[in-house]
């Protein structure tokens, strides 16, 4: 509908979608979320939570629709043979990991998985509760907030190790009787080529995994989660970084979402990843196989994409 307009017309129009979107969403949702603040009934907070989430899924349906009529993009969907949306239901627990090329990512995953798995959320840090707008979203959504302590800060102060996993087990207890979507970018940050070289990554596409994030996941909610859903995400016109403004203005004609579902290894689930070497260096062994994979699907696909052989 939109798209006939210039690039840059095109991306201030479709931010500031965006962003009456999100506004008209966050007023939508403060009434619930001050009832939130102010109730202590459990049930009742539940419940609460129950709403704001389906008013966070209709923001979401909404910035599918802004995406749709103000983009050219053809956002391709492919899993491994035999797999598919059927196989994923909002009634269970994933675990979701993605490789990291733009911002757009999170709004092309949402637009993905809306309403064929619970409502995706990320593991944030404490100090993002304090964006405007957002960070009490996020918290009133019950998106875990993290304080991640460097191994400088945990040698002086031993007595603050594990507290992650505490809050993840605490969390645990909100999601016990209701399905969760967890998402994690591995690498921590977008790929850049700057970072790539800094990093002397192994991969040629990828930065190096970060595996203590989703291990403390597991440690904390292993036996909860169904599956892993493991997603690679490619534009194969553009060259990494992909800006977020080229990605408004309509200068990525192509995304390529590759998707396949793994089982979690019995062996890491309930295990302490900050305290347990042995487990650990597994499970680091464990993630790097992965990128590994995900490596080489990358490739093809950029290999093929002009060429007949399209995944």
């Amino acid at each position: 509908m939109l798209r006939f307009l210039p690039g840059p017309v095109r991306g201030a129009v479709a931010l500031l979608l965006y962003i009456i979107n999100t506004i008209g969403c966050f007023v939508t949702m403060t009434p619930f979320i001050l009832l939130k603040i102010t109730v202590f009934h459990e049930a009742t907070r539940n419940y609460l939570t129950v709403i704001l989430m389906r008013l966070g899924t209709a923001w979401i349906t909404l910035n599918s629709i802004i995406l749709r009529i103000t983009q050219n993009m053809t956002i391709t969907v492919s899993f491994k043979e035999g797999e598919g949306f059927i196989n994923l239901s909002t009634r269970e627990s994933y675990l979701v990991i993605s490789n990291h090329q733009s911002w757009a990512d999170i709004l092309i995953l949402q637009h993905v998985f809306n309403r064929r798995i619970p409502f995706l959320k990320f593991f944030l840090k404490r100090g993002l509760i304090r964006v405007p707008l957002l960070g009490i979203a996020w918290w009133a959504l019950d998106f875990p907030f993290m304080m991640r302590y460097s191994k400088e800060y945990l040698e002086k102060h031993p007595e603050q190790k594990g507290k992650d996993i505490e809050t993840t087990r605490r969390y645990c207890q909100k999601f016990k009787y209701s399905p969760i979507s967890v998402i994690n970018f591995l690498e921590g940050t977008r790929f850049e080529p700057k970072k790539h070289e800094k990093q002397q990554s192994p991969f040629r596409h990828l930065l190096r995994p970060r595996a203590g994030g989703i291990g403390i996941v597991l440690s904390g909610m292993g036996e909860q989660l169904t599956k892993i859903i493991d997603v690679t995400i490619v534009y194969p016109e553009n060259n990494p970084p992909v800006p977020f403004w080229a990605f408004l203005k309509g200068k990525i004609p192509d995304a390529v979402v590759h998707v396949r579902t793994r089982p979690i290894p019995s062996r890491f689930a309930g295990k302490n990843y900050e305290t347990d070497d042995v487990f650990k260096r597994d499970f680091q062994d464990w993630i790097n196989g992965i990128w590994e994979e995900k490596d080489e699907q990358i490739e093809t696909i950029r290999k093929h994409w002009k060429g007949a052989e399209k995944p």
